[in-house]
């Protein structure tokens, strides 16, 4: 979908939800991660990280493949990939936690770490989307769609934002990681 379409179902999904919060967490430490499963996810100080909003129903579910190779290439490097579902563009994510997971793991064979289902515009924004959108690399814009990507360096500063239209092996994409990792 080209992207000015985005726009402005973006703009009309700000008309419908309100606004979103303005508080923003000090650090990725003061955000609780909860995984799919309900449990807290494991320490990720010290590692790059990849947050992508996802979803199984959206033109862009095929990065999953790209997002999983990302982490089995980067993964003793200090990569991290964190999956966070989101249903809030058109509905693309209905599912619950265990249909997300055994789709992802099946279809795709993702082993990295998936989230609760979460939001990540409007007054129920997700603490998480707070701090990245929050952030300078966030620019405090709405998420635009499925499958924008924020990188995390290992001092827990974001330093990118990429589009919905990134694909996980993209040569910009890489290079920002490898710059992280180094």
């Amino acid at each position: 979908m080209a992207s000015w379409v985005h726009k402005a179902i973006g703009a009309v999904q700000r008309v419908v939800q309100g606004p979103p919060p303005i508080d923003r967490p000090a650090s990725l430490a003061k955000v609780p991660l909860v995984g799919l499963d309900g449990a807290a996810v494991g320490d990720l100080s010290g590692r790059v990280l990849l947050f992508v909003n996802v979803a199984s129903r959206c033109g862009f579910t095929p990065q999953y493949a790209g997002l999983q190779a990302l982490s089995v290439r980067f993964r003793e490097a200090g990569l991290t990939v964190v999956g966070v579902p989101c249903n809030q563009f058109l509905g693309q994510e209905p599912g619950t936690a265990d249909e997300i997971a055994t789709f992802c793991s099946v279809r795709f064979g993702v082993d990295f770490p998936l989230l609760e289902k979460a939001d990540v515009n409007g007054p129920g924004r997700s603490p998480l989307y707070r701090w990245l959108v929050g952030s300078e690399a966030g620019r405090g814009e709405d998420i635009s769609w499925n499958f924008e990507k924020f990188l995390v360096d290992r001092t827990g500063e974001v330093v990118a934002r990429f589009s919905p239209n990134t694909s996980p092996d993209d040569p910009g994409l890489v290079k920002a990681i490898l710059g992280a990792l180094s």
